[in-house]
């Protein structure tokens, strides 16, 4: 696992950002608007943009110095503090997990909330259709042993682990469209051993992040809609690492006709930010890239020695 940066470097990262895209006029508003401490009498951000921001930051730690950092990235690119904030990726998401519904392979299920006091959900139509993992996750997160073993306790009543494993491969294979879902599958489970492997992390596809029961024909027409309820994958990694993978067709970025749509790709990087801010690492592969099916493996193979096996070791 990558080891987290020292704040000193992510200090200094967002005080070069700020000082590229930020006017001088506007430096002193911007941080306030970020949280931090307002313009003090005599100080000239112009004077000194730099060490404007950094006697802000000079302070604070790493739990709060990454949440400005992603502000910034949802405002612009900048590929010395996204490499910063990746690597920072293990302090994860806030929050204990509670519910993880997934591997969704039909109609959407409905869900209440039986008891709000301990957050208790109850499907009430197309439980069939996904799983529900309600036990507690580990520091090390969620690996396929954990889950073949919930799997064989709960659903299946089942001792022999091969057997389980197996048969919860099959049950979320079959909750993937044929074609790239797929692929990103068979990858992962060829690389690191699985179904029969223990300590990799489990790749959990058809995720529902967000659950929003209120169907309307034309979700534009009510503020606040979530467009994005369900990701294709979620890995649940050490140290409350959360990273999701999506794969994106051409309902991503056109409409129904073929067109391209600006307003559904705005909604597309619109969703990304709101997850990236809630610290959540997301990562996308086009369609295209997988045409070529040999091309695609070695993309993916690629993609999870970075991701999982040789990743940043931080500075």
């Amino acid at each position: 696992m990558a080891r987290a940066p020292k704040p000193q470097p992510m200090r200094e990262a967002i005080a070069e950002s700020l000082w590229s895209h930020v006017k001088d006029y506007d430096l002193a508003e911007f941080c306030e608007r970020l949280g931090l401490a307002a313009q003090r009498e005599g100080e000239e951000p112009g004077r000194s943009k730099r060490g404007y921001v950094k006697a802000r930051l000079n302070l604070l730690g790493l739990h709060e110095l990454v949440p400005i950092a992603r502000a910034l990235l949802a405002e612009w690119d900048d590929e010395d503090l996204q490499d910063l904030v990746d690597r920072a990726g293990a302090l994860g998401v806030a929050g204990e997990l509670r519910n993880l519904i997934f591997a969704s392979n039909g109609s959407k299920p409905k869900i209440v909330l039986r008891d709000a006091l301990a957050n208790t959900l109850e499907i009430t139509e197309n439980g069939h259709t996904c799983l529900i993992y309600d036990r507690p996750l580990p520091e090390e997160g969620l690996t396929w042993g954990a889950l073949v073993r919930w799997w064989a306790t709960e659903k299946l009543h089942e001792t022999n682990l091969h057997v389980a494993g197996h048969h919860l491969y099959m049950r979320l294979l079959d909750s993937l469209d044929e074609g790239p879902e797929r692929m990103v599958l068979w990858t992962y489970a060829r690389r690191y051993g699985l179904p029969d492997g223990d300590a990799a992390a489990a790749l959990l596809p058809q995720v529902y992040l967000h659950y929003d029961p209120y169907l309307r024909p034309d979700p534009e027409r009510r503020p606040d809609v979530v467009w994005r309820q369900r990701m294709d994958f979620l890995l649940l990694l050490p140290g409350r690492r959360r990273v999701v993978i999506e794969v994106d067709g051409r309902q991503h970025y056109a409409t129904s006709d073929g067109k391209a749509s600006t307003s559904r790709y705005a909604q597309m990087v619109r969703e990304d930010r709101r997850l990236r801010l809630a610290g959540y690492e997301v990562y996308r592969f086009g369609g295209a890239e997988f045409r070529d099916a040999d091309g695609g493996r070695g993309t993916l193979e690629e993609f999870f020695s970075r991701l999982i096996d040789n990743p940043p070791t931080g500075l």
